[in-house]
């Protein structure tokens, strides 16, 4: 039992989290603007009564949702995670929603722990959208050579030098991007499939680079167009040159499906 007056022992919470992401301004807390961790700190705030950090595994950018993002936050508070989950929801808009929590040792990090994240992208086929899905999907009813771009989804397993499907990252301090950073990333797994009237691009890797997803789905358009042929992916990775590669897709039809840690299950 804590002496009276004495501060409780810290717990820390690892939350799987589920937003709309178009109302924001990405993860990233921004002065004045309304942004995915900067609404979450403050409904924990709320909760809790305590001033928190809340660190995810990753910043997506505006525009892109999340199905299980992850985070984790330091807090004294004694609340049971059951509770927690449904007191925190309480306070947030109804495009963001906590799904679980649970305790983790205290040196644990959203970011620094994560063994994978897997991103996927949906490209609606049709000539007429439906606007319940227009927020979530990128329209693109032309002729595409879906086969081709399933062989160069393939070319992207591996690990490689991703410099050519990395966009600048505006929000670096000018020190961070001068510094000689590793663009190497491993991917996993890379497929195409035709889902209905979708295509959908679902990729998991060890991390990825600043618009890399966009990036590598704007590069198997340019395949299903016939401008690059599959075989050119190894190129495009060796070139170390974002204009090698093809244009940034929008960011609607991006979704972060899971981050995944060693010992903790996705859900």
């Amino acid at each position: 039992m804590n002496e009276p007056g004495a501060r409780a022992p810290l717990r820390n919470l690892l939350l799987r989290v589920a937003y709309d992401g178009t109302d924001f301004y990405g993860w990233q807390i921004q002065p004045r603007r309304p942004t995915i961790q900067g609404t979450l700190t403050t409904a924990i705030e709320e909760v809790s009564g305590e001033q928190v950090q809340v660190c995810g595994a990753g910043r997506t950018d505006a525009g892109v949702h999340a199905c299980a993002q992850a985070a984790n936050v330091k807090l004294a508070s004694r609340i049971p995670c059951s509770n927690f989950v449904q007191a925190v929801n309480d306070h947030l808009p109804e495009s963001i929603r906590v799904l679980s929590v649970q305790e983790v040792p205290l040196d644990f990090h959203a970011r620094h722990h994560a063994q994978s994240k897997t991103y996927c992208y949906r490209i609606f086929r049709e000539k007429i959208c439906p606007p319940w899905l227009s927020r979530y999907v990128f329209p693109l009813p032309y002729p595409l050579q879906e086969e081709a771009m399933q062989e160069a989804a393939r070319h992207y397993q591996g690990t490689w030098d991703f410099r050519s499907f990395a966009s600048t990252d505006r929000s670096q301090h000018p020190r961070q991007k001068s510094e000689d950073k590793s663009y190497v990333r491993t991917i996993l797994s890379s497929v195409l499939e035709r889902r209905g009237e979708e295509l959908v691009y679902t990729v998991e890797g060890s991390g990825f680079l600043h618009h890399m997803v966009r990036n590598l789905v704007g590069t198997l358009i340019l395949a299903g167009r016939k401008q690059l042929p599959p075989e050119a992916i190894p190129e495009i990775l060796a070139a170390r040159q974002r204009s090698a590669a093809g244009p940034t897709v929008p960011a609607r039809g991006l979704h972060l499906v899971r981050v995944s840690y060693p010992g903790h299950p996705d859900s």
